[in-house]
């Protein structure tokens, strides 16, 4: 029997999968329960969304007070520019490229399944923070089931390998695996921004841009060749970057890379009279508008919104424009109530 959805319910599946703060994630899936045909042929997706209704809650919730199966949280709220996700198998010196990177306290060690559970850090470039999540390695002998929650908030991933391990392309074939059974799918193009017509039968199938970067270089004699060989052999094709946690050679171009691929756009805002704070700009995507600039300010800011004066590449000097006029990078942007 056919779902036959309603248009509601389709506008709240959209919403779902552009949203990445799990707390509007949440909204969204009981917009969908809520607004979903009943019948026989919806009870599958039906019982589909109350799991993932219940699994994003429990995950938010954290560790229980009570019970020896208590846990720290595997979802980890965005904050920053954009949200990458730091995975590999075990062994693949992920843990200390998130604290080269971070300067986090992520535990490092020479063994497999050092993490734990998610470890978030910071990444500055220029201006910006894009927060970098370090999650557990991903193998059959160490299984991870939260990690497709892990992943739905994330941005993209940063698929970290050791190309000097003899079991690499092996360890690498079961991580996706593992995520494809979790249904969790890695894609090369970045960024996603149109998930593209809805697939009813993987209505929460978490689609991750995915960049592969080879870590301990220095062990490798000749990297290009290595990864001319790693692509051959597992028919990947990610977007690739080659650094070394232990010398650093390489880690700089990571933050630059993701900037420029996540297409980042910075809009600083300044007071009518006063100059503006070119310190702590705000960031969108591209094609976001004065309006939305309006909102990440505070939501009653973007309610009262009456129109706005604008400096940079999208206007002239002090222009006045509306609130869906689209900002690019450096913009400044005075909001007037």
């Amino acid at each position: 029997m056919p779902a036959n959805t309603t248009p509601e319910y389709k506008a709240a599946e959209a919403a779902f999968r552009r949203a990445r703060d799990p707390r509007d994630q949440l909204d969204h899936l009981r917009e969908m329960l809520r607004t979903i045909p009943k019948h026989k042929g919806t009870e599958a997706m039906r019982a589909d969304i109350k799991t993932r209704i219940k699994e994003l809650t429990e995950a938010r919730a954290g560790p229980r007070a009570t019970g020896a199966r208590s846990g720290p949280p595997s979802v980890i709220r965005p904050e920053g520019a954009a949200q990458i996700a730091l995975i590999g198998p075990p062994n693949s010196g992920k843990s200390a490229l998130h604290a080269r990177l971070t300067g986090s306290h992520s535990q490092v060690g020479d063994y497999p399944f050092t993490t734990q559970h998610p470890v978030p850090g910071m990444l500055a470039h220029q201006d910006i923070t894009i927060q970098l999540v370090d999650l557990p390695p991903i193998a059959w002998a160490h299984p991870v089931p939260w990690v497709a929650n892990a992943l739905q908030t994330a941005d993209g991933c940063l698929l970290v390998v050791d190309l000097s391990a003899p079991d690499c392309t092996e360890a690498v074939i079961e991580l996706h695996g593992i995520l494809e059974e979790r249904r969790v799918h890695l894609t090369p193009m970045w960024p996603v921004d149109d998930p593209g017509p809805p697939r009813v039968d993987d209505a929460f199938g978490a689609v991750v841009p995915t960049a592969l970067v080879a870590n301990k270089a220095d062990l490798v004699s000749d990297v290009m060749t290595e990864l001319r060989v790693f692509e051959e052999l597992t028919r990947l094709a990610y977007p690739m970057l080659a650094v070394s946690a232990l010398t650093g050679d390489g880690v700089d171009r990571i933050g630059s890379w993701l900037f420029a691929t996540l297409k980042i756009v910075r809009v600083y805002t300044k007071v009518p009279g006063e100059p503006p704070d070119m310190t702590r700009p705000f960031t969108v995507r591209p094609g976001a508008t004065v309006h939305d600039v309006a909102r990440l300010v505070h939501k009653d800011v973007a309610a009262k919104l009456r129109f706005a004066r604008i400096w940079g590449r999208s206007g002239f000097d002090g222009t006045h424009v509306g609130a869906e006029h689209v900002v690019v990078d450096g913009d400044v942007v005075e909001l007037h109530l």
